[in-house]
């Protein structure tokens, strides 16, 4: 309980000391679990989504919808539009999801090799969850009834110019959609207003993009110009909405069509486009929404 100035209680103080070193005592102690894929539940929650908060509640100030559509229990895959130059999108979306959703669960994200080839960022995403996008990891999430979520632009979306922003980049071949058709999971299309806005990214350096081993160099109104103060995000108004799944589980004779999978992935594509324009027009300015 809180005093009504927002100042903690002595005896809750108390009982946040004891709950923070009763956590470094597990730490230290090695009484804590990781799932096969280093999933670390207890550091995802006390640590790493505190410091995504603020950002979420205060900075961008996110409006998410239709969380209903979610299932409680058992497997489903979230596909998402991407944008941003930085994935932040994908990181607020698993916030959202965690924090609003009744049954607070944690969306397994699937991210590109690049993120597992930086020292400290493939340590933070293993903890927090995220595996590589690839069948064999899908596979195994899906299996066990886990809640995924992929973002089919991959490096297309989030490394695009401005001029298009919330235009859909190509989602792939339909991987998404042959995993969830091998498991009969529902695929919820979702759509993220916001993260076009935080990195207008103006311009490219190939050059030094391929020389770095980089999908890109961004150049955006701030970056390089302001040096560090260049890679503060804008503070934009952020809205995540989840859409109605589309089931799959009748399609268990056309796992292998790959008419069936065109199909299904640009149903899903469409779908997550029209989602992204309603949105556009519900938020009004870019900032101030």
């Amino acid at each position: 309980m809180a005093e009504p100035g927002g100042f903690a209680l002595p005896e809750e103080w108390d009982r946040r000391v004891a709950g923070a070193l009763a956590f470094v005592r597990r730490r230290i102690s090695g009484e804590y679990e990781v799932d096969d894929f280093g999933f670390d539940r207890e550091l995802t929650e006390a640590v790493l989504m505190p410091l995504l908060r603020p950002l979420y509640e205060k900075y961008f100030r996110v409006e998410v919808s239709g969380l209903h559509h979610l299932p409680d229990e058992g497997a489903a895959l979230v596909v998402a539009n991407h944008a941003g130059t930085i994935p932040l999108d994908a990181l607020l979306t698993q916030l959202a999801i965690h924090d609003h959703h009744p049954r607070q669960r944690h969306l397994r994200l699937l991210a590109a090799d690049l993120v597992f080839k930086l020292p400290v960022t493939a340590h933070l995403a293993r903890k927090a969850g995220h595996t590589l996008a690839c069948n064999e990891d899908v596979d195994r999430l899906l299996g066990s009834g886990e809640l995924v979520g992929v973002w089919p632009e991959g490096f297309k979306g989030i490394g695009k110019r401005f001029t298009q922003r919330y235009r859909l980049q190509r989602f792939g071949r339909g991987g998404f959609v042959a995993a969830a058709l091998r498991h009969g999971a529902p695929i919820v299309p979702s759509a993220i207003v916001g993260a076009e806005e935080i990195y207008p990214l103006i311009a490219d350096l190939p050059p030094l993009a391929k020389m770095l081993g980089l999908p890109y160099v961004p150049i955006t109104p701030t970056f390089p110009w302001l040096g560090p103060l260049g890679m503060i995000p804008l503070p934009s108004k952020w809205m995540i909405e989840f859409g109605p799944p589309v089931p799959t589980d009748g399609y268990a004779d056309h796992i292998d069509d790959p008419m069936v999978v065109f199909e299904l992935t640009n149903q899903v594509r469409e779908t997550i486009q029209h989602m992204l324009y309603r949105l556009l027009v519900r938020r009004g300015g870019a900032f101030s929404g």
